[in-house]
């Protein structure tokens, strides 16, 4: 059981690595893309606003909240 609390807080972190980076490494105005869960499309737009958790990012018809581990430069 401990070895197993600890690979699920070694994922975590790694998790919040990840968003870390991503959010370190994106301005806005710059151009990103992400897979749409609801529907699987790959989706392109200029991020506006960078927050703690979500990155919103302008597609030009409509603003998405998107977690920053989901997003990569376009």
């Amino acid at each position: 059981n401990v070895e197993l609390s600890s690979m699920i807080d070694a994922v975590k972190w790694a998790r919040t690595q990840l968003t870390k980076d991503v959010k370190n490494s994106i301005k806005a105005g710059q151009m990103v893309r992400f897979t749409s869960s609801k529907t699987g499309q790959t989706i392109s737009g200029k991020v506006r606003k960078i927050a703690i958790k979500f990155v919103t990012v302008d597609t030009g018809q409509t603003l998405w909240k998107v977690p920053a581990s989901m997003l990569e430069a376009a």
